[in-house]
């Protein structure tokens, strides 16, 4: 069976299952020691920094797969900027229930939200500007489509999910099939249909790239400069998108280019975690 199939049927469900398998084991010890939490409670979960919200509807999974009375009200929905001390979810069920869906629902909701944040800060930087904000396949392992979800919430947009949806002729697949024209025309050949993305380290690549069909071109790693010359030189023939080295100090920059896309691996592999906890009442 296809991977990607297996990832289909290996459902968010399946996903926050195994993570509450993973802490909880064979029981909370802690919890069942303690008679006083066999009682029925409510808490809240609370941001502890501003930024935008991302995953509460997988919070409120998380605890419904460990007891199904648990009750979930949401102050706030995915999307919506928080701030810090700011209630964001009310749940009600036996203490120790909750006790044990919350490092679970906790981590999945400070990553989501951080990688939710950092791709606002990017998209806010360049909305005087067309460009469009990517993610990459960086990701965690198994965690790709929530933290693709994450990034869509945050404003940015995704590119392929896996090797499976699109084609993106990078410099080994070059260097495989002898060059990029035979790389291209043995794509072309096999799926005619397909959204073909083709890499370029400089301009000569991108002239001979301008010559077959193909729907979007990536610089990568070029400079300012460069960039400016591929945008002239392509006239709108074609999209362009953008990648390597590009942070929230330079962006700006490079999408004042011209450019169609700018991705950044950096949204889904070096965003920080937004803080939450969460409180009995």
């Amino acid at each position: 069976m296809p991977f990607f199939i297996l990832m289909k049927k290996l459902s968010v469900e399946k996903i926050i299952e195994l993570s509450l398998l993973e802490d909880i084991g064979s029981g909370d010890i802690t919890t069942v020691g303690i008679s006083a939490s066999e009682k029925e409670i409510s808490a809240k979960i609370i941001a502890k920094q501003d930024g935008i919200l991302a995953g509460i509807d997988i919070v409120c999974k998380i605890f419904k797969t460990v007891d199904s009375k648990i009750t979930c009200s949401k102050n706030a929905q995915d999307g919506d900027f928080i701030r810090n001390e700011d209630e964001v979810l009310v749940l009600n069920g036996m203490s120790s229930s909750l006790l044990k869906g919350e490092r679970v629902a906790l981590n999945f909701l400070q990553r989501m939200s951080g990688i939710a944040t950092l791709t606002r800060k990017f998209v806010d930087k360049i909305s005087h500007t067309n460009a469009k904000i990517l993610d990459t396949r960086k990701t965690t392992p198994l965690l790709r489509e929530l933290e693709k979800y994450s990034v869509k919430i945050g404003g940015g947009y995704n590119h392929r999910m896996g090797l499976y949806d699109a084609v993106l002729i990078k410099e080994n697949h070059i260097e495989s099939a002898g060059s990029i024209s035979k790389a291209v025309t043995q794509i072309i050949n096999k799926n005619p249909d397909i959204f073909i993305e083709v890499e370029v380290k400089n301009l000569s690549e991108l002239k001979k790239v301008l010559d077959l069909k193909v729907d979007r071109i990536m610089l990568d790693n070029m400079s300012i400069t460069k960039i400016l010359q591929a945008v002239e030189i392509t006239n709108g023939r074609v999209e362009l998108e953008i990648s390597g080295g590009i942070n929230l100090n330079t962006i700006r920059k490079f999408a004042e280019t011209g450019v169609d896309y700018i991705s950044i691996g950096m949204l889904t592999h070096s965003y920080k975690s937004l803080d939450f906890s969460m409180l009995f009442k």
